[in-house]
């Protein structure tokens, strides 16, 4: 049996993780603020930590190994280090919740166009990386810490837009129900493409990369990406209705993809080492039509 920490796991794919471990027999210790309930009831290990704080981790991690780390929860490359010297000869192989947001902005990123290992790192906390860009420099940073320190195993799993069902963000539910009552989206630049992958098959990665040897980056998703205009116009078809795009940066109307460029990456690594991920195509799809029912 494994022994596995993850370092969140109460949201969205996080949780969808916990699950697929507990159910591969391993034993699982969750570490968290201890501010949210989990469904995991006695299947789980819990630990309080504050990633801000660093003697939390070391109190809470003293005298403790495990197999396997995933990190759910890094938003500086200041919590990355301090996670790395609290875990430093208590874990191996380290996997690190990541995004195409590492990349510039720009289409089929290949992993090579961003290296962790010579990025330089200043290291700061959380509260100095405000909005998209701030969000963009505090996860390569942390990816550059944990590889270039040496102490684990590393894999960063750089996801690209994650989405479900039950995506908490409901953001793809944005534009159907834009869609479907007949208002304006607001989309300054249609044709920026994005990737996208599964929430499920999120999940499903990051167990499965745990078992492997793999160390550095890796790109997983949908093979394809998709303008905005080719999404609204994909929600339109499905509906049977029109849709009203405007060049809009108005709060209520605009996109919530309606970022300042193009995040999309190349999945072909991925893909090579034996991963499969449902085509773009029929998840978007599935999706749309999934809330265009949830509409009605």
């Amino acid at each position: 049996m494994r022994k596995v920490l993850v370092l969140g796991g109460t949201q969205y794919f996080g949780k969808k993780l916990v699950q697929k471990l507990i159910e591969n027999g391993n034993e699982v210790t969750i570490a968290t603020r201890g501010t949210k309930s989990d469904p995991f009831g006695e299947n789980v290990k819990r630990l309080v930590i504050d990633r801000e704080k660093k003697e939390t981790m070391v109190a809470a991690f003293e005298g403790k190994e495990w197999d396997l780390v995933y990190d759910q929860s890094c938003f500086s490359p200041m919590e990355a280090k301090d996670t790395a010297d609290a875990l430093k000869g208590k874990v191996r192989r380290y996997i690190f919740t990541s995004t195409q947001a590492v990349y510039e902005f720009g289409t089929q990123h290949v992993e090579g166009n961003f290296n962790a290992y010579t990025y330089p790192v200043t290291y700061k906390s959380r509260k100095d990386y405000p909005g998209y860009e701030g969000y963009k420099e505090a996860k390569r940073a942390s990816e550059a810490v944990f590889h270039q320190l040496g102490y684990f195993e590393v894999v960063s799993v750089r996801f690209p837009i994650v989405v479900s069902e039950d995506d908490y963000t409901e953001r793809l539910k944005f534009h159907v129900d834009k869609v479907l009552s007949g208002q304006p989206i607001g989309i300054p630049n249609p044709d920026l493409r994005y990737s996208f992958i599964h929430a499920d098959e999120a999940a499903s990665f990051l167990l499965e990369i745990g078992y492997s040897d793999l160390e550095g980056p890796i790109n997983p998703g949908s093979a394809e990406d998709i303008s905005l205009r080719e999404l609204v116009e994909k929600i339109a078809r499905v509906a049977n209705k029109e849709v009203i795009l405007e060049n809009s940066t108005d709060t209520g109307i605009v996109s919530p993809y309606a970022l300042p460029g193009s995040w999309s990456i190349d999945t072909s690594l991925a893909a090579g080492l034996g991963y499969v991920f449902t085509d773009l195509n029929q998840l978007l799809g599935q999706l749309i039509k999934y809330y265009i029912k949830q509409y009605n």
